[in-house]
């Protein structure tokens, strides 16, 4: 037996508010919508990954969701210029990452990161 996939379910009656945040902003597919839910996400293979925290690094708050980006400028500039607030960072942390947090249109606490170079 192995694990395929696994998904993050948020519980919401407001399930069009995702758009803007998860799909206009991060560039996910929506790849289901039955009107009761609508996943997105991307056909990519990705890392299965679940991560259980006292924090979330630095002293912050544990986030919800985490998201690897591959151009955190990008993503932070369209963030703020869609309306979300970033309530940490960007910060290059001592871990290797650069990372903000945003809260989604449902209050889930986002960290937003991108894996620094070693150049």
């Amino acid at each position: 037996m192995r694990v395929k996939r696994i998904v993050a379910n948020i519980g919401t009656k407001e399930i069009a508010a995702a758009k803007t945040f998860y799909q206009d902003v991060l560039g996910l597919d929506i790849l289901m919508d039955h009107g009761w839910i609508a996943t997105y996400g991307s056909q990519d293979v990705m890392t299965i990954q679940l991560s259980f925290a006292s924090e979330g690094g630095g002293g912050t708050p544990v986030p919800d969701l985490s998201i690897e980006v591959d151009d955190i400028e990008t993503v932070l500039k369209d963030m703020k210029g869609a309306g979300f607030r970033i309530e940490y960072g960007p910060v290059d942390e001592p871990w290797g990452v650069r990372r903000f947090f945003v809260r989604d249109p449902y209050g889930k606490l986002v960290n937003i990161l991108a894996h620094l170079s070693h150049d």
